[in-house]
């Protein structure tokens, strides 16, 4: 009985906190029909803010995907003075506040204020308010969670066989790639479905360093705020609806495409 309670508060938890909300996203987004999609998708303005969206989250998935193998494996493979600190750093992006982020990436980065925005902007390169600057931001809240997703795979796997490959003669470039790579590419999927999922709907550090100029910098989390704030719900509804589909089809169809485990 006591089980059937627990599952039935946890399932209930999750329709109110997930499920319900993204029901109402999805009824508010079609309640016209198609009518809100096509307006969206026929305006420029709001079609590059979600090109940019998509080319901003993919650049840091990527960037994250290559630094999180890295990481994970100089986390689960070496021993060194400072580890712990490095893997406590790392959980960093998930408790600071994004929009601090952003603040600390303008303190940086930022025109004539900036620590590194004078000798940038002399070289020609302009980090803040523009696509840069929204990808370090993105990657920045992004960067634990392929980290998170690999580690525990690699501390599961273990190393015997690539020691083994080692000691056949086997390159290191060989062995990451016919041994450690094959061995933690789901760890290495999920992270970047959930880097993917997170990325797109990035806001307050984006916020800062985009500037949110039309047509320019605006990506589609900051249509949402502009069109729901200017009392075009179904617009607003119907971008979220697009970022929220992305997301959780990603997610779905690596769920459904992972073999199961053996028992």
């Amino acid at each position: 009985m006591g089980r059937y309670v627990r599952r039935s508060v946890v399932v209930g938890y999750l329709v109110l906190l997930v499920a319900w909300p993204l029901y109402l996203v999805v009824r508010n987004a079609f309640a016209d029909g198609l009518t809100d999609l096509q307006a969206i998708l026929s305006d420029p303005d709001t079609t590059h803010a979600i090109r940019l969206t998509i080319q901003v989250a993919l650049s840091a998935v990527l960037i994250n995907t290559v630094f999180g193998v890295g990481v994970s494996l100089l986390l689960v493979r070496y021993d060194f003075r400072g580890k712990r600190l490095l893997s406590a750093l790392l959980d960093l992006p998930v408790s600071v506040s994004p929009i601090v982020v952003g603040l600390a990436l303008v303190l940086v980065y930022g025109g004539r204020s900036g620590w590194f925005g004078p000798p940038l902007e002399s070289a020609g390169l302009q980090i803040i308010f523009s696509t840069p600057g929204m990808v370090m931001a993105t990657t920045f809240v992004a960067l634990p969670l392929v980290i998170r997703e690999v580690v525990p795979v690699l501390e599961e796997v273990g190393d015997e066989q690539e020691q083994a490959a080692r000691s056949l003669g086997a390159s290191p470039a060989q062995t990451f790639l016919r041994i450690t790579l094959p061995a933690i590419r789901w760890g290495v999927i999920y992270g970047v479905v959930l880097s993917l999922a997170r990325s797109l709907g990035e806001f307050g550090a984006v916020k800062v360093v985009s500037g949110n100029v039309l047509g320019e910098t605006r990506t589609a989390t900051l249509v949402v705020e502009e069109k729901y704030l200017n009392f075009d719900r179904g617009g607003a509804y119907a971008t979220a609806f697009l970022l929220a589909l992305v997301a959780v089809a990603a997610i779905v169809v690596v769920s459904i495409l992972r073999p199961k485990e053996k028992p």
